[in-house]
């Protein structure tokens, strides 16, 4: 879908914050291609691990997904199993496109309010990484910003599913 109702071009803030998020999980995967490149190159061919290598991969995956979920979700470019869109038929569909949707505001809405709360603590008590001492409440508050995000897009893809009465794959 091209420019498609689900798309959000009617939300330019979205679309902006959307666009930006992606850039940075872009340069996260960036980041954890040649952190893992040079972790190999450094273990195996010179004996020499890189010290907290498996951090900084764990840390750069939390911002690849967290951030690229909302892009994916804006442009429908998850997966996607239409199986039983025939038997089912549109009201099926619609019906369907309603519920997951409710559902994963609501459970997106339940994950950030956890991450919020684990934020507050790992900022509170300094929480760090065990080898390079990386603060992880930055990590939290960009899985916050991505679930809400996320759950923000498909809110206003369930207000346009609503409006126009038609399920989101025709």
């Amino acid at each position: 879908m091209s420019s498609s109702r689900h798309d959000l071009v009617h939300s330019a803030s979205v679309e902006w914050t959307v666009r930006v998020l992606t850039l940075a999980s872009s340069l996260a995967l960036g980041v954890l291609l040649l952190m893992t490149f040079a972790g190999v190159v450094m273990r195996y061919f010179f004996n020499a691990p890189i010290l907290g290598n498996n951090e900084i991969i764990e840390l750069a995956s939390v911002v690849v997904v967290m951030l690229a979920m909302p892009s994916a979700a804006q442009k429908n470019m998850h997966i996607r199993v239409d199986v039983f869109d025939g038997p089912i038929g549109a009201f099926g569909r619609f019906a369907g496109d309603i519920l997951t949707r409710g559902i994963s505001i609501y459970l997106l809405a339940l994950l950030g309010w956890r991450a919020w709360g684990k934020l507050a603590d790992a900022a509170e008590y300094g929480d760090v990484t065990n080898m390079l001492s990386i603060p992880l409440w930055p990590f939290y508050g960009l899985l916050v910003l991505g679930a809400a995000l996320y759950a923000i897009v498909l809110a206003i893809q369930l207000v346009d599913i609503l409006r126009s009465g038609v399920a989101s794959n025709e």
